[in-house]
C-alpha cells in the first residue's frame, strides 16, 4: 500500500490536472450535445458508451464521426 501511494506522489500532477479537467469539460459537452441531438449516426446509446469509456478520444470521436449536421 506504501509502494502505491509513493508511485501516487512520483505522478507530474502540475501536467495531469489540466489533461483531466479537459478530458472532464469535453465529456460532458459531449454529452449534453448526445442527449440535446436525438439524430445522431448510429446508436445514441453506443455513443454515450464510447463517450464515457473511451476518456479523451471518445468525444472527440462523436464530434467528428457522430454528430449529423442539421
Amino acid at each position: 500500500m506504501e509502494e502505491i501511494l509513493q508511485d501516487l506522489q512520483a505522478l507530474p500532477w502540475n501536467l495531469l490536472i489540466p489533461i483531466i479537467v479537459i478530458q472532464f469539460i469535453l465529456m460532458v459537452v459531449a454529452l449534453v450535445d448526445c442527449f440535446k441531438h436525438n439524430n445522431t449516426k448510429g446508436p445514441q446509446w453506443i455513443w454515450v458508451l464510447v463517450i464515457v469509456f473511451v476518456n479523451i478520444f471518445g468525444p472527440i470521436a462523436y464530434f467528428i464521426f457522430g454528430r449529423r449536421n442539421e
